[in-house]
């Protein structure tokens, strides 16, 4: 499974926290340790994670830090393949060629193979110019058994203003190596041909950022980021497939692997607020609007109040609406006799919309040590019964709605 990997947005992250109301910086050679272990779960059986991940920043002296990062993901589950229901049982091959898996009749088919460990490894180092310029740079690794991931990533920031007023430009550049099980198949050919070519293939990203991020008082700031990505290569995904109906009947008649542009260009333009409030209450909000050449474009609102209470408890509300147009080349089924260049019933890619609510309760034991704990609840849902539906489709769930619950445990501590 081809995971979202880092890019050079996230170290801008550690600005916005610091200006209001952070841990006490550590002393020389500390390391400040972050921990914490993430269970995801979908409901009805489908796909679970449980995902450690720790982190370091190590304090060099005068402002020079070290930060290490390693992640480990492991999935496991039912995963939708792309494929329609239908009122009769279903037969897919399995992605290496050697057997198969059945569909009862009107259930989402879905793929009960689905499993997948990941490793992730990153490395940043930042260091300071001069008193207004720091730069920082580094480099991800990141290993699946059919993905390998190489990056590197430099971010340079610029204070003026009296400090007041930060000016932060990023790039990364990223290589993926894509090694499906059953080698590479060929898009829009028929899953029971077995069409497969190369056993790998590959693809290039090249991200941009430019930022600024302005104290507005003693408590509060404004951060504004603009972000251009570059993608070329392999963008199919290798496990998916899209239906082809009968004209009439609307049951399925052949099982094709979908096919993705081999390119990609994106723009993202992300806002956020943060304000400390007299009673030391944070409240953060933040806005993104992305847009892409494949038709997409999605707005995402955040919305987060820390309520502090005494001996350095707290409460954290969170809600996170999502919403996003359809690929250009998104569709739940093709008719027969239908010959597109590119076609992908992927519901990562179709309009949907998204909803995150939950909370985080933690406590700052003291400037070494602090605990919390997440909860939350995730929530997808897109046009289940499109106006382009017929036979019997209509009677099937073409967008089955996706319900996840996310718990995660965080520990911090001076080492």
């Amino acid at each position: 499974m081809q995971l979202n990997k880092k890019k050079v947005a996230g170290l801008l992250s550690a600005a916005t926290c610091t200006l209001l109301g952070s841990p006490v910086q550590a002393e020389e050679n500390d390391w400040d340790v972050d921990s914490a272990v993430l269970f995801y779960a979908e409901s009805d059986g489908r796909v679970s994670a449980f995902e450690p991940v720790i982190s370091a920043t190590k304090d060099l002296g005068d402002d020079e830090t070290l930060s290490l990062k390693l992640v480990i993901d492991s999935l496991t589950g039912a995963s939708a393949n792309g494929a329609v229901p239908s009122t009769q049982v279903q037969t897919f091959t399995r992605p290496s060629g050697n057997g198969s898996y059945t569909v009862d009749p009107n259930e989402t088919p879905l793929d009960d193979t689905f499993k997948d460990t990941r490793v992730a490894y990153s490395m940043n180092w930042e260091k300071p110019i001069d008193r207004n310029n720091r730069r920082n740079l580094g480099f991800n690794i990141s290993k699946e058994y059919d993905f390998t991931s190489l990056g590197v990533n430099a971010l340079w920031q610029h204070d003026t203003n009296k400090r007041n007023t930060t000016y932060s430009y990023g790039i990364s550049a990223e290589l993926d190596d894509i090694a499906p099980v059953g080698k590479v198949p060929e898009p829009l050919t028929s899953m029971s041909a077995q069409n497969k070519g190369a056993s790998s293939d590959s693809r290039n990203i090249v991200d941009l950022l430019f930022g600024v991020t302005q104290v507005i008082d003693k408590s509060s700031l404004f951060q504004v980021n603009l972000s251009l990505s570059e993608a070329d290569g392999y963008m199919t995904d290798p496990y998916k497939f899209i239906s082809v109906v009968d004209n009439t009947s609307g049951e399925p008649t052949d099982i094709l692997f979908e096919g993705r542009p081999d390119s990609r260009s994106r723009q993202s333009l992300y806002a956020k607020y943060k304000k400390m409030l007299a009673n030391k209450d944070i409240f953060t909000a933040s806005y993104r609007f992305m847009t892409d050449d494949w038709g997409i474009d999605s707005n995402t609102f955040d919305f987060t109040y820390r309520f502090m209470f005494n001996s350095g408890y707290y409460l954290q509300p969170h809600l996170r609406l999502y919403d996003q147009s359809e690929a250009d080349f998104y569709n739940y089924f093709l008719l027969t006799g239908e010959n597109p260049t590119y076609a992908s019933a992927d519901y990562r890619l179709g309009e949907m919309e998204a909803t995150t609510v939950g909370v985080k309760f933690g406590r700052e034991l003291d400037d070494q040590h602090s605990w919390s704990v997440r909860l939350e609840q995730y929530l997808q849902s897109g046009d289940a019964s499109p106006s382009e539906a017929f036979g019997q489709l209509t009677q099937q769930d073409l967008y089955p709605g996706l319900e996840a619950t996310i718990v995660q445990f965080n520990y911090s501590f001076k080492w």
